[in-house]
């Protein structure tokens, strides 16, 4: 057996790892904005397959029609539901079956997917993303 303060020792290390493994979960949890071409903008006109109001980040899930009649998916990364909720957006704004025209910067490896620059609803309303023309991301 462990002698009293060994085993208090032992404790606080434990607690000390445990608090540390905590800590980078969250920062391993969030990642740069790399991934996206920033000096470039496509529009894509489709249909919602799914909104997902989430944390971190919000996505979009989006259907665009394709050569000959094939469907793409587009998954677009969206700012945070904070960011987005004081720039006008909802939590219902956008739903399974929707037709939208968003643009984004598309994703750098060439995949189907991008980060939200703006979204053009139904109904004509447009949305930001909250990234202003000659933001951070602009180079």
């Amino acid at each position: 057996m462990l002698p009293v303060r060994n085993v208090h020792a032992a404790m606080r290390a434990m607690v000390a790892a445990a608090l540390a493994l905590c800590a980078a979960g969250g920062a391993l949890a969030h990642h740069s904005f790399a991934m996206f071409d920033h000096k470039n903008k496509i529009t894509l006109d489709g249909i919602v397959t799914d909104f997902q109001w989430t944390n971190p980040h919000v996505f979009i899930e989006l259907d665009v029609a394709a050569d000959q009649g094939a469907i793409k998916h587009y998954s677009i990364e969206c700012a945070s539901p904070n960011v987005l909720q004081r720039l006008g957006w909802k939590f219902n704004q956008m739903k399974k079956g929707d037709k939208v025209k968003l643009l984004v910067n598309p994703l750098r490896n060439g995949k189907p997917g991008g980060m939200l620059e703006e979204a053009t609803l139904a109904d004509g309303r447009v949305l930001s993303d909250g990234n202003p023309p000659g933001g951070v991301f602009e180079r």
